[in-house]
C-alpha cells in the first residue's frame, strides 16, 4: 500500500492528466498513450500546425513574374518604324539603281541625287548600296516586330540574344553612314543629297535607340564587338573602293572625238541659242555624255552652233585626265550642266524651260515654230 500511495503522488492522475502547451507550429507532435496505470509520452517527428501551412506564401517568388517594360516596348516600336520606312526608301532606290532609272530628287536642282547614285560609291563590290541598306532595315524592321508581338521567337533566339543583333545590326548601318557623310563631304563638296541625309538620320536614330535600351552594363560587355563591327565595315567600304574593277578609267584611253548634230533647227531654237549666248549662258558638257549630245539635237544642228558650249575634256579621257578649269571652277555636279544668270541647271532641259530661266520672250513665236 505504501508503494502504491507513493505511486499515486508522483504519477499523473488519470482522471485528471496535465494539459500540454499548445502552440501553432510545433516540430514535434506529442501523442499521449495511457497503459493501466501510467501515461507515457512519445515524440513523433512530424508538422504539426492548428492551421493549414501557408503555401502561397512560399510559392510566391516562382509565380510572380515582372511587367513588361513600357521603355522595350517602345524602343522596338520605333525600331519596327524607322527601319520600314528605311526599307522603302533604299527599295525604292535599288529599283532605279536596277532599272537606269532617274531619281526624283527634292532638293539639289534635281541631278545631284542622280549623280550621287550613278558615281562609284553606290556600289559595293559590284553589288549596288542600297540593296545594303534594304536588307539591313528590313532585318532592324522584322526584329523590332518580333519583338514587340512575339511571345518566342524563331529557331529558339532568346531575347537578349535578339537585341543584341538588333544593336549590331544598327552598329554597322551608323558606322556606314558616317563613312558616306564623309565621302559626300569630300567627293561630293556642295551637293545636296535628300536620300542620303535621310538614310544618315535612320540610321543614327536607330544607333542611339537600340544602345540606350540596351543598357549601360551590358554595352561595357559588348562594347569591344561593337568597335569590331564599326571598324569592319569602314575596312570593308574602303577597300571596296580602293579595289580596281573592270571598267577602271584606268584602263581607258578615249581620244577627243566630236559627235555630228543631224536634227534641223527651228527659228525658235535658233532664236534661243542666240539669247543664251548674248546673256552669257553657257552649257558644260564631255564629249563622250550621250545626254550633252541629245541637248544638242534638241537645238538643232543650226542652232547648236550658236550655243556657248565649253567642253570639259577637250584633250580626250585617260588615267589621270583632269577636266578643264573652267569646268572646275564650276563644280559641277554631272553633265550636261546649265549656268544661266548665275543659275545652275543639271540634266537635260527642255527648249521651254530654257527660254523660261533665261528671260526669253515667247510672245513673237506661235505654238507651231515651238513645237
Amino acid at each position: 500500500m505504501a508503494t502504491l500511495a507513493l505511486l499515486s503522488l508522483t504519477s499523473p492522475s488519470l482522471s485528471s492528466p496535465r494539459s500540454l502547451p499548445r502552440s501553432n507550429h510545433t516540430r514535434f507532435g506529442v501523442l499521449a498513450t495511457t497503459s493501466g496505470w501510467a501515461r507515457r509520452t512519445v515524440r513523433l517527428p512530424v508538422l504539426c500546425s492548428a492551421s493549414e501551412p501557408n503555401q502561397n506564401a512560399e510559392s510566391e517568388p516562382e509565380t510572380t513574374s515582372s511587367p513588361p517594360s513600357s521603355s522595350s516596348d517602345l524602343t522596338y516600336k520605333l525600331c519596327a518604324g524607322l527601319g520600314g520606312i528605311g526599307f522603302l526608301e533604299t527599295t525604292y532606290l535599288t529599283f532605279l539603281k536596277l532599272t537606269n532609272s532617274d531619281a526624283f530628287c527634292p532638293t539639289g536642282g534635281g541631278g545631284s541625287c542622280g549623280d550621287i547614285l550613278n558615281s562609284e560609291y553606290a556600289v559595293v563590290f559590284g553589288v549596288p548600296l542600297p540593296l545594303f541598306g534594304m536588307l539591313a532595315y528590313g532585318l532592324v524592321a522584322t526584329l523590332g516586330v518580333q519583338l514587340l508581338t512575339a511571345k518566342s521567337l524563331p529557331y529558339g533566339i532568346g531575347k537578349s540574344d535578339a537585341s543584341l543583333v538588333l544593336l549590331g545590326t544598327t552598329t554597322s548601318m551608323a558606322a556606314a553612314s558616317a563613312y558616306f557623310l564623309y565621302i559626300l563631304s569630300t567627293q561630293f563638296s556642295g551637293t545636296s543629297c535628300s536620300y542620303c541625309l535621310l538614310s544618315a538620320f535612320l540610321s543614327f536614330s536607330l544607333f542611339f535607340i537600340t544602345l540606350k535600351d540596351f543598357g549601360f552594363e551590358k554595352v561595357q560587355k559588348e562594347a569591344g564587338l561593337l568597335v569590331c563591327i564599326a571598324v569592319l565595315v569602314a575596312v570593308t567600304l574602303n577597300s571596296s573602293y580602293s579595289a580596281p574593277v573592270s571598267s577602271s578609267p584606268s584602263d581607258v584611253d578615249l581620244p577627243y572625238f566630236t559627235t555630228e548634230i543631224s536634227t534641223p533647227s527651228s527659228l525658235f531654237a535658233i532664236s534661243l541659242a542666240k539669247h543664251l549666248n548674248a546673256i552669257g549662258a553657257k552649257m558644260y558638257g564631255a564629249f563622250w555624255c550621250s545626254h550633252c549630245v541629245e541637248q544638242k539635237q534638241m537645238f538643232g544642228r543650226e542652232a547648236a552652233k550658236e550655243l556657248n558650249y565649253v567642253e570639259c575634256f577637250p584633250g580626250g579621257f585617260r588615267k589621270g585626265t583632269i577636266m578643264a578649269k573652267a569646268c572646275i571652277d564650276a563644280k559641277l555636279e554631272g553633265f550636261p550642266t546649265w549656268v544661266i544668270n548665275g543659275q545652275v541647271l543639271s540634266g537635260e532641259k527642255d527648249l521651254l524651260e530654257l527660254a523660261e530661266a533665261s528671260g526669253f520672250e515667247l510672245n513673237e513665236f506661235s505654238q507651231t515654230l515651238i513645237e
